[in-house]
């Protein structure tokens, strides 16, 4: 018995400087880091994105939320829910949003055991929290 293919997906975490982009194998069962994209404007980003789109014929996005610790939505969260939704629609894509807390503290922690300097390498802890947004997208879709 073969396992069922997942649909295409791409992960974003979203920041003001920078967004991390991950995607996962056609069985969903890895995250992988994908790309950092480097925010100079809104249309260079959705570009870089559509081709990434087109290539792995992306049929959903995943989309880290920063809420605050006590689980309320602050200024990044409103600032991440806007641009998240402009990019989808560019796309034409469905959004799937995923509560982001402390990934990017977990992508460092990740770096430094592989002896990476996290401050050296900020567009590698972008990508390692996309890469933790979608790898917690997929063990939870597997699990319900």
């Amino acid at each position: 018995m073969t396992e069922p293919l997942v649909p295409s997906v791409l992960a974003l975490d979203i920041g003001k400087k920078r967004i991390g982009v991950a995607g996962c194998d056609r069985l969903g069962l890895f995250a992988n880091g994908l790309m950092t994209i480097d925010r100079k404007s809104l249309p260079q980003v959705i570009d870089e994105l559509q081709r990434l789109v087109d290539e792995r014929e992306v049929t959903l996005l995943v989309i880290g939320m920063p809420y605050l610790m006590d689980g309320t939505v602050g200024a990044q969260a409103k600032n991440t829910r806007k641009t998240g939704k402009t990019i989808a629609k560019a796309l034409a894509l469905p959004i799937v949003w995923v509560d982001e807390r402390l990934t990017s503290f977990a992508a460092e922690e990740l770096l430094k055991a592989e002896h990476i300097s996290p401050s050296r390498n900020k567009g590698a802890i972008d990508r390692k929290a996309a890469a933790i947004i979608l790898q917690q997208w997929l063990d939870d879709r597997r699990l319900t």
